[in-house]
């Protein structure tokens, strides 16, 4: 069966993205999803004098072999200041320096989740714009504005399930036509 690997951008213990991450895991029919946090995988601040000192972080070659195994993914990443939290570009950065592009040219549904009404669309167009370098085949994006009025305990509004089942859905046959 194919594999997902489903993570968020934040290092916050109580995410909301994260909560929304484990609720697309569980909208998943045709793959196998691995829930992590980058919390578990977390690398000092990339330097290329850091590198050089001490080679890729072991965190960071775990976080990669995981990578390597997964046929798809799912990013839900809060929006720091109308960018990316320091903590997943870090992650990101440290990636970047293994062989091969980070994301090997496979499906990534992005997502956001945020408090405001806005749902995380400044870092959504920001991440769509750079993630295909990264070596991303863009599927979404989803956002979920309003997360505490839209999501309580394990269900979403009505409108933005049906959003997400259709993101899932395109997500599924991106990596079945892998």
């Amino acid at each position: 069966m194919k594999q997902i690997l489903a993570f968020s951008g934040s290092m916050s213990t109580d995410s909301i993205n994260h909560k929304l991450v484990n609720h697309a895991a569980g909208l998943v029919k045709t793959a196998n999803v691995n829930v992590i946090r980058l919390l578990d995988f977390e690398a000092r601040l990339y330097s290329k004098e850091r590198e050089a000192e001490g080679g890729i972080p072991e965190s960071i070659q775990k976080l990669r072999a995981l990578f390597e195994k997964a046929d798809g993914f799912i990013i839900s990443t809060p929006e720091y200041n109308s960018s990316l939290p320091a903590g997943f570009k870090n992650t990101m950065d440290w990636l970047s320096r293994m062989e091969g592009k980070t994301f090997q040219e496979k499906p990534v549904l992005l997502m956001s989740a945020t408090p405001g009404g806005r749902g995380g669309q400044s870092v959504l167009g920001h991440l769509s714009s750079i993630i295909p370098y990264w070596g991303a085949k863009l599927v979404g994006p989803f956002s979920l504005p309003t997360f505490h009025e839209n999501f309580s305990g394990d269900s979403m509004n009505a409108p933005l399930e049906s959003e997400l089942k259709e993101k899932i859905q395109e997500l599924e046959a991106a990596i079945q036509a892998g």
